[in-house]
């Protein structure tokens, strides 16, 4: 599994990893039943605090994603897929929310956000064609 860890983005490391889990369980990355690295193993990968690594695999338990498999380790939970897929469309709604409530407070016309939407859609679809 890879993570990809951005401290200039705004959100806390480990709130980074717990959305990275549940983004790649959703997408099918990650399947139930799959160990996920060690706390001391993904800390050194990422070189951040093992706390930090903790504190997240404390999150996704609690939140019903991963599972303690007695001697082996952290497990992706079996019906964590579906649960992950929601959650995933949950926050994005919300963030595609805030910008267009941004881009209308800013004075923008439905139109022009739209146009801005398609330009960026395609722009992403463009991008990951390559």
């Amino acid at each position: 599994m890879l993570f990809h860890i951005d401290a200039r983005n705004g959100l806390a490391v480990y709130d980074q990893i717990v959305r990275q889990v549940k983004f790649a369980v959703a997408d099918g990355a990650v399947r139930s039943g799959e160990l996920v690295p060690s706390v001391r193993e993904l800390a050194r990968e990422l070189a951040i605090n093992p706390n930090t690594v903790a504190r997240a695999y404390r999150e996704l338990q609690d939140d019903g994603v991963l599972e303690t498999v007695r001697g082996t380790g952290l497990a992706v939970a079996a019906n964590a897929r579906r649960q992950c897929q929601a959650e995933r469309a949950k926050l994005i709604r919300a963030r595609l929310k805030l910008v267009l409530e941004e881009a209308q407070h800013s004075g923008l016309e439905v139109s022009e956000i739209e146009t801005l939407i398609a330009g960026e859609l395609e722009a992403v679809r463009r991008k990951a064609r390559k």
